[in-house]
């Protein structure tokens, strides 16, 4: 069957999807993106609060990329183009900082990897990417060398917390490479909509839970589990009384 080209450029044959899958993928960004952008034509002080993502003029190789991008530039690969993000507001910096403190702690007091998170790099060496989610877990038994710069394939589970202006890239580009990638996981926590949705795979497929879960469990975390009522409060929880909570305690 004749496939589709990943969004961003690329041989379609190294990239092949299938064309219903990536219509259904396309159907649901659709959906989840007009609610975004109907929200935010009621409060368009939304989006005058971050500046989109630009994709620079000039065309790099892989190599070049990694000479050109250091420690404090946050910018992504896609087969050529580099994508170089804008800074983020403040809501999206403290629920990204909030995620990262909630899965680190829950991993680490289980002893079952590591989180860490932009603009530390996932190479996806196949689907010629290296994108740099928000929250990046790792298992134990698969933690990069302590010097390395990037991870090589699929992490065991990503978080991305979308704002106005990354919904397609978050929703559907995304969605597609870490599906195709083989990633465990993908979260995708909607500061716009205020919405959680877990995208577990299934074979080869993303099968999604939520958004209107009152609870979300993760399947990689066992034990682990969101109420995004946490996440929409105007101070969020404290992250000792939701693990206490996770472990049945009061």
């Amino acid at each position: 069957m004749r496939g589709r080209e990943v969004a961003g450029g690329g041989n379609r044959k190294r990239h092949s999807l299938d064309d219903t899958r990536t219509d259904q993928v396309e159907q649901r960004c659709w959906g989840a993106t007009m609610e975004a952008m109907s929200i935010i034509s009621n409060h368009p002080e939304l989006k005058d609060r971050e500046e989109p993502a630009v994709y620079l003029s000039k065309r790099m190789s892989e190599q070049e990329f990694v000479d050109w991008c250091d420690d404090e530039t946050w910018a992504e690969w896609i087969d050529g183009r580099v994508l170089v993000m804008s800074p983020v507001s403040y809501k999206h910096a403290k629920l990204t900082s909030f995620l990262i403190q909630l899965v680190g702690t829950f991993a680490e007091e289980h002893d079952l990897g590591e989180v860490v998170s932009e603009p530390f790099q996932v190479r996806f060496g196949r689907l010629r990417r290296r994108r740099s989610p928000d929250v990046i877990f790792i298992s134990k038994h698969r933690l990069p060398n302590p010097d390395d710069t990037h991870f090589e394939g699929a992490p065991d589970l990503i978080i991305e917390v979308v704002s106005w202006e990354s919904q397609n890239r978050d929703r559907r580009e995304k969605f597609i490479e870490y599906e195709s990638a083989g990633v465990r996981e993908y979260w995708i926590v909607d500061s716009v909509s205020e919405t959680v949705e877990a995208n577990i795979l299934k074979g080869r497929k993303f099968v999604q839970f939520g958004p209107k879960l009152e609870l979300i469990r993760s399947k990689v975390l066992p034990g682990f589990y969101i109420k995004p009522s946490w996440l929409w409060r105007s101070r969020l929880p404290s992250v000792s009384s939701l693990l206490k909570e996770m472990a049945g305690k009061k």
